[in-house]
């Protein structure tokens, strides 16, 4: 089955992504984690995202920018996994290193009829 992991990180732990003291971290286990899921074969593809305030919105005729709404949590990647079930899927999303701290999100793909 294919699922799209969606990775919401709080604003203060995107930060660590900048942040000299604590990037080393925060990037050594995303690597780790990353590596450890590519290991499988399940990724088909993925990124991380740069901030909500890079967003352009597309509501209509209107052309918005900044973040969709204000949430304390933003979206700051995806996995898109080709698993054999949605257990699998869930423990992967559970080792996340955002899961600690943040909400992973399992969205199944949509099989279109026709």
């Amino acid at each position: 089955m294919k699922v799209t992991m969606l990775i919401h990180e709080a604003p203060e732990d995107v930060a660590a992504r900048t942040d000299p003291a604590r990037a080393p971290a925060y990037w050594g286990a995303w690597k780790a984690y990353a590596d450890a899921l590519a290991q499988t074969g399940f990724v088909e593809g993925g990124a991380g995202l740069q901030g909500p305030e890079t967003a352009t919105l597309i509501r209509g005729d209107r052309v918005l920018d900044g973040p969709y709404s204000e949430t304390r949590e933003q979206l700051g990647g995806y996995f898109t996994l080709e698993v054999p079930d949605l257990e699998t899927a869930k423990a992967w999303a559970a080792r996340c290193p955002a899961a600690a701290l943040g909400t992973i999100e399992l969205r199944p793909h949509l099989v279109m009829m026709g």
